[in-house]
């Protein structure tokens, strides 16, 4: 029987901060999530998401069966595996596709990030509180800690959770040597919308993800296909979606855009201009789509098409942080999720992926805790190791990719082509490396 004396609060309502309280609220836990931002829609913007199966797997686990159901008939394709290629096209190796037999929890997802904070919060109006922005924490001498409040509010719980961003103030006062660092390497990145007149792209493209190993720099391309059309969901689900009430027309108005194919762009930063940033807005996509066409002279000529066609207003620059490995620490009643603690630069859509594994692992502790099947203090430190040992494996991923694609080396580039050659005609290699 869950013990109504557990109170967690959590600090932030990003992907894993919701996700986290979606499960602790479902096993009768009394949590509480205080955001920030002034109120749900201020941040319905970006690509969608690329689920992989860990965060698929904590979706399941976390949201309710109807919620999960929703959200798997408002997600996209994002296809089977990955290719590795050169500029020109050639193949290096394709990454296993996946079962087809799997069960949606196994499978990847492309999620629009509107509908998913909408999924997210559904069912939360009393948990979730907006315009809190987070000041510092107070440890009590009767064990509980005090989140304070810039209102001058406050809220006191069993355990605070930073899962409150890369800029955590929860990890600066928890851990105040932790450290981002900056990276060489700059992205830039688009998206072209799928339709008619697009038979030039490379077949590629529009039906999975890929990564370009050039001589120089890095391309990576993720295509978002709707699963059905906007009707076929709303005849299916909508029912759910209003017993949840959730606005079916509000929901998925994200899945009702064009389909498109998502790039990204990478290069160290000395290679692009250093007033890259100096035109004035209007004007500073269409800039930075001639700089990356610029550098893709002796690519494909689809390849090219594509960044060429891709509209403007949809053109960004991405600069890039990551964490510094951080050493366990003396568990208290104050932790942390996701980018809190391991944030990495959007090298592969770990991050994410990382932060939904998080949010699962600690919903187990918390569950344990609450059934008085362990303490809390050692179930927090449990799932502190487990998080660290996951979370820095994707630091380390994601800065490996980075790196690969920023090295103005050479021979480093001839030798990584070489490698995924390799595993492209040795299944049991490729295998072994890339199996989840």
């Amino acid at each position: 029987m869950p013990t109504p004396t557990l109170r967690v609060v959590i600090v932030g309502g990003g992907i894993g901060g919701l996700c986290l309280a979606q499960g602790l609220h479902a096993a009768g836990i009394d949590v509480e999530v205080f955001e920030r931002d002034a109120a749900p829609d201020a941040r319905l913007q970006g690509y969608r998401l690329n689920i992989e199966p860990v965060g698929s797997q904590a979706l399941h686990d976390c949201l309710p069966a109807h919620l999960w159901r929703i959200l798997v008939a408002t997600a996209g394709d994002p296809g089977p595996g990955m290719g590795v290629f050169t500029e020109r096209m050639r193949l290096l190796m394709r990454e296993d596709a996946p079962p087809t037999e799997r069960d949606s929890s196994e499978q990847a997802h492309a999620v629009s990030r509107v509908t998913l904070r909408r999924l997210l919060l559904a069912g939360l109006d009393d948990i979730v509180h907006f315009g809190k922005e987070f000041t510092s924490y107070r440890q009590n001498a009767d064990g509980t800690v005090t989140a304070l409040f810039a209102d001058g509010t406050s809220a006191t719980g069993d355990l605070l959770v930073g899962a409150d961003g890369a800029n955590s103030r929860v990890r600066r006062q928890l851990l105040p040597h932790a450290r981002r660092s900056p990276v060489p390497g700059v992205g830039i990145g688009g998206k072209l919308p799928l339709g008619d007149g697009k038979a030039w792209l490379p077949k590629e493209m529009t039906s999975t993800k890929n990564m370009f190993l050039p001589k120089r720099d890095f391309l990576f391309t993720a295509v978002f296909r709707r699963r059905e059309a906007g009707s076929a969901t709303f005849e299916r689900v909508g029912d759910q979606m209003r017993a949840a009430d959730l606005d079916p027309d509000l929901l998925t108005q994200d899945a009702k855009d064009d389909d498109y194919v998502m790039w990204a762009y990478v290069a160290h930063r000395r290679a692009l201009p250093a007033n890259l940033l100096d035109t004035p807005a209007g004007g500073r996509g269409q800039r930075l789509r001639e700089l990356v066409t610029s550098r893709l002279i002796d690519w494909h000529p689809g390849l090219r098409e594509l960044i060429a066609q891709t509209p403007a207003d949809t053109v960004e620059r991405f600069d890039f942080a990551t964490a510094e490995p951080v050493k366990p620490w003396p568990t208290t009643n104050v932790t942390v999720l996701g980018d809190a603690i391991h944030s990495m630069p959007p090298v592969g859509g770990l991050g994410g992926n990382a932060a939904l594994y998080d949010a699962d692992a600690l919903r187990r502790a918390l569950i344990a805790v609450s059934q008085g099947e362990a303490d809390l203090l050692p179930a927090i430190a449990e799932y502190e190791r487990a998080m660290l040992k996951n979370g820095f494996a994707a630091v380390r991923a994601a800065t490996m990719y980075l790196r690969l694609a920023t090295l103005p080396n050479r021979a480093v580039r001839i030798i990584a082509r070489t490698f995924f050659r390799l595993c492209g005609v040795l299944p049991p290699l490729r295998r072994a490396i890339f199996s989840d």
